[in-house]
């Protein structure tokens, strides 16, 4: 076995329907959800039909990624579904890896995203007994392949709207939202993403941009704003026709790009009379693994 390998991380999904009251009890911590919480989740993946296609194209990714570094072995490893990120890090020990870099499929950092599938990779490992070396890829949002590919996508979606939109057509950049208490420890998650809107809004010469956060979770926390929702009515109060949202912070086809932005703020947006349209996820789109590769392929030079 080679002695480098990637270990790469991402949420998971439920399998089917009957998979995400388990998923849902994962995601709190053991506590079974209340009844009216589960159905709503449930009645959200059967809207986009019945399952996300969330673990097909992380194992997608895993394998472009490993192509594109000679074919060194890529370790899937998911933290609220199987397989487990545990099972992963057994599978390093079993096979006798000596260096793992740990890529999370999320650009931005964040002590609470990013920092978290750490702790957990690093907790695997002692449980396993393996005794290699974890470095992990911090963040990514910067990366220039990455920055270049949404540019060219927000061009693309920008040019197929009606002429007499594209002109005064807002992007809007989004990421996962998190509790307000980030800011309390000079989290930089909320500033990598306006990082990366710059970046990308600078590349492909977009005048009309702002962010907005999705997806916040159902708890007594105060999250992350403004939410896509509340910027979807704020600007249709304010006269803009049309909305292209690039959800930078999410790099695949999964319920919070399916159901958040394509189903519910669609929706909100034509209730008003105003156009929302997406930039399409990466997924394992090959101009993107080349720039998740090469991110992955410094870290790996460097940790020798």
């Amino acid at each position: 076995m080679s002695r480098d390998a990637v270990l790469v991380m991402a949420y998971g999904t439920p399998l089917d329907l009957d998979d995400v009251e388990r998923y849902y009890t994962d995601i709190r911590r053991g506590q079974p959800p209340p009844p009216e919480l589960l159905e709503e989740l449930t009645d959200r993946y059967r809207a986009i039909g019945g399952r996300s296609p969330l673990l097909e194209i992380t194992r997608a990714q895993a394998a472009g990624i490993s192509a594109r570094l000679g074919g060194t072995p890529v370790y899937v490893g998911q933290k609220h579904s199987p397989p487990f990120i545990r099972d992963a890090v057994a599978e390093l020990q079993r096979d006798g890896v000596e260096n793992a870099i740990g890529l999370v499929l999320a650009p931005h950092f964040s002590a609470m995203s990013v920092g978290d599938y750490e702790l957990r990779a690093r907790a695997a490992a002692a449980a396993a007994g393996w005794s290699g070396r974890l470095t992990m890829v911090d963040s990514w949002h910067l990366e220039p392949g990455y920055v270049k590919w949404l540019a060219e996508r927000v061009t693309e979606v920008v040019a197929a709207l009606p002429p007499e939109l594209q002109r005064d057509a807002l992007v809007v950049f989004t990421a996962h939202s998190l509790p307000r208490r980030v800011l309390q420890k000079n989290d930089p998650y909320p500033d990598q993403l306006v990082e990366t809107a710059e970046a990308v809004a600078r590349t492909a010469s977009i005048n009309r941009w702002r962010i907005a956060w999705q997806s916040a979770g159902r708890t007594t926390d105060e999250w992350l704003g403004p939410d896509i929702l509340d910027v979807v009515a704020a600007e249709a109060a304010a006269g803009t026709e049309a909305i292209v949202v690039c959800p930078c912070g999410f790099v695949a086809d999964h319920l919070e790009v399916l159901y958040d932005i394509d189903i519910e703020a669609r929706a909100a947006a034509e209730r008003t009379g105003m156009v929302l349209v997406r930039t399409p996820s990466p997924n394992d789109d090959p101009a993107f693994l080349d720039a998740v590769a090469a991110a992955v392929r410094r870290c790996l030079a460097a940790a020798h």
